[in-house]
């Protein structure tokens, strides 16, 4: 099974730290935020990753090259200033993913969710006909609506006024199908697609409450950083160590 990291977003809220390094390299416990991925897929049992880029992509490549220091191989998908939007940018990339189910994270997030379990949903989403599984969190104080409902039978429906929400995560995994009619290179987001897919019952999902965050301002950079130090020690900090 193959995953995408998404790398391509210009990090606006960030700057000025954007302004010279891509949002995915920015550190937190002295390692690159992607490097946090990039190790845990490793620790599940993937070996093949795309990673798709648009601003200061060549940072990106430059730093973590082939993929082999992490036991991994990994491509890239460039894309056109501005980038392409996420179902944009998994739909050019579909051609290094190929015709199996993939699972995509959000190259800004920091979680601990377990990618082990991503084999098992894709086999899942081949059996059921589903197209997507989505991975949802508690709201955060930035994000007090949320997005989705899950239902008991563990289908994810759009949120109604009269329904609780949660939060998208930024995890999923996806069926290539769900991409069909984007064309490559072309600008289109994910949220109509999984809209589109949710009312015809083909995206389930689960509840993760254990870490994670959104590190898409610099205050929310400062708290992931707090958070690897509370659990890694400050050694681990000033190290860039992690287990």
């Amino acid at each position: 099974m193959k995953a995408m990291i998404l790398a391509a977003g210009r990090g606006e809220r960030m700057r000025p730290l954007t302004d010279t390094c891509p949002k995915p390299l920015l550190k937190v416990g002295g390692i690159p935020l992607i490097e946090h991925h990039l190790r845990r897929l490793q620790k599940a049992g993937f070996r093949e990753i795309v990673i798709n880029h648009a601003w200061l992509g060549e940072q990106i490549e430059n730093s973590l090259g082939n993929g082999q220091a992490y036991g991994l191989e990994i491509s890239y998908s460039a894309e056109k200033e501005g980038g392409l939007e996420t179902a944009g940018g998994i739909a050019t990339a579909l051609p290094m993913l190929g015709n199996t189910p993939f699972l995509v994270i959000n190259g800004d997030v920091l979680t601990d969710i377990d990618f082990v379990g991503a084999l098992e949903i894709s086999n899942e989403l081949e059996q059921s006909g589903n197209l997507a599984h989505l991975w949802l969190v508690d709201n955060p104080s930035h994000h007090p609506e949320g997005d989705f409902h899950l239902l008991s039978s563990g289908k994810i429906t759009e949120r109604q006024t009269n329904t609780s929400a949660l939060t998208f995560s930024g995890v999923g995994v996806y069926h290539p199908a769900l991409f069909k009619g984007i064309q490559a290179h072309n600008r289109a987001k994910l949220a109509p697609l999984l809209r589109k897919a949710m009312q015809n019952g083909l995206v389930s999902g689960e509840y993760y409450n254990g870490y994670w965050l959104d590190v898409g301002t610099i205050e929310r950079l400062q708290q992931a950083n707090q958070w690897f130090e509370t659990r890694y020690g400050k050694w681990a900090t000033n190290n860039g160590y992690i287990r």
